[in-house]
């Protein structure tokens, strides 16, 4: 027999048990869909965490007041006001190396609208400079400068989300957004990245000056909600969080009301994160995998068994052995790639919807789409050899004398 009528015999045969194909390639479809799906949503939460740190900047040391029990707070006062300016102006005069400190307020907004429109997001107050040493896209318009914090300006940054649900997708550069009994004028946007989704989209951005004196705060809050110290190039921040941490606990009087953030460290535990999520997913995908390679192997040999007396004749009209093992290594080889590339598009849509419901970033890259097409061939050609070779090598005579 020619190559050409191996791989005919081959195709007619599978879709004349049109069934029992189909039953085979799901264990394929399932673990290929797993593995896609799997390294979609395990790079997309890596890609999201990177991004969240980089906004921070690798270069900067983060005190953050740590959030008090109401109990407590009034007690811890006597002791500490909390992150304040105080603690900015100190650390910028006595610990070597920095640049500069931005503070940073979070505003409870009990309500945020527009004329004809109203949403939920989050306020912070924020220094001008906060562009010059973070990770900041804008979409339109400009950024906060210095006389806006000068003026404690009315002015504000919004994200794509809070744009939309106040103002459509309509002209937003310039209008007015209320936020509790204070206008804004829109000045920027935050812009998209290239997912479509951006962690500040449901945000707005104040001068930290306009922050501090316009909106209300509870006198036992922290002034301030964090500083961001950016640290001079090439200066390590774990040394310069050292320095800052026993300086910041002297001005407080040894309360415990404030934290220090690392985003260099914070990215090597995100990594180290990753790196257990992609081991334990993979596995379980390869498990998927494999469970999908025995099933091709338990339908092939029961496929031999029952196309015993086929084989008998075709052996006994001359095919050769070599014909009956590529056949059904060819049949082996077809359900693994086709139970491959179905279990690709279900992997994409499961990625996709993900992505769509849980709010969850999927990426999806030529790497697991390669890997999971070669791993499925891989599966499928090895769970066919060992059926194959035991149809090849089925006596003629004995084979025709089975019922």
């Amino acid at each position: 027999m020619t190559g050409e009528e191996t791989f005919r015999t081959a195709l007619d045969n599978l879709a004349t048990h049109k069934l029992r194909t189909a039953l085979t390639m799901l264990g394929m479809i399932f673990g290929v869909g797993a593995v896609i799906a799997m390294l979609s949503i395990g790079a997309g939460g890596e890609r999201k965490a990177l991004e969240a740190i980089g906004r921070l900047g690798l270069r900067n040391v983060i005190v953050k007041a740590k959030v008090v029990k109401p109990e407590d707070r009034q007690e811890l006062r006597k002791k500490s006001l909390g992150v304040s300016l105080r603690d900015a102006e100190a650390i910028q005069e006595a610990v070597p190396n920095v640049m500069v400190v931005l503070p940073r307020v979070e505003i409870k907004p009990y309500k945020i609208l527009a004329p004809n429109a109203k949403t939920k997001g989050k306020v912070f107050g924020v220094s001008w400079r906060q562009s010059q040493v973070a990770t900041i896209q804008l979409a339109e318009g400009r950024f906060l400068d210095a006389r806006d914090e000068a003026d404690h300006a009315q002015v504000c940054v919004v994200g794509q989300n809070i744009r939309r649900n106040l103002f459509g997708y309509g002209p937003a550069l310039g209008k007015q957004l209320k936020v509790n009994d204070v206008w804004l004028d829109v000045i920027g946007i935050f812009g998209e990245t290239p997912e479509g989704t951006a962690s500040d989209a449901q945000e707005i951005w104040i001068p930290v000056s306009t922050a501090m004196r316009k909106f209300d705060r509870d006198p036992l809050d922290s002034p301030l909600d964090e500083l961001l110290v950016e640290v001079r190039e090439g200066v390590s921040t774990r040394e310069t969080a050292k320095l800052i941490e026993p300086l910041i606990d002297r001005l407080h009087g040894g309360a415990d009301d404030y934290e220090i953030v690392i985003p260099e460290a914070l990215l090597e535990q995100s990594r180290q994160t990753q790196r257990i999520f992609s081991i334990v997913m993979g596995s379980i995908a390869g498990i998927s995998l494999l469970v999908g390679g025995i099933g091709i192997m338990n339908i092939m040999l029961a496929s031999v068994l029952e196309r015993t007396r086929e084989i008998g004749i075709r052996r006994a009209i001359g095919a050769r052995k070599a014909d009956i093992r590529a056949q059904f290594v060819i049949e082996s080889f077809t359900i693994s790639v086709i139970g491959g590339l179905s279990g690709i598009i279900i992997g994409i849509a499961l990625a996709k919807i993900v992505a769509a419901y849980a709010g969850w970033p999927t990426v999806i890259t030529f790497g697991s789409l390669f890997l999971s097409t070669a791993v499925s061939v891989t599966v499928g050609l090895v769970s066919g050899i060992y059926p194959a070779a035991r149809a090849a090598e089925l006596n003629p005579i004995e084979a025709l004398r089975y019922e």
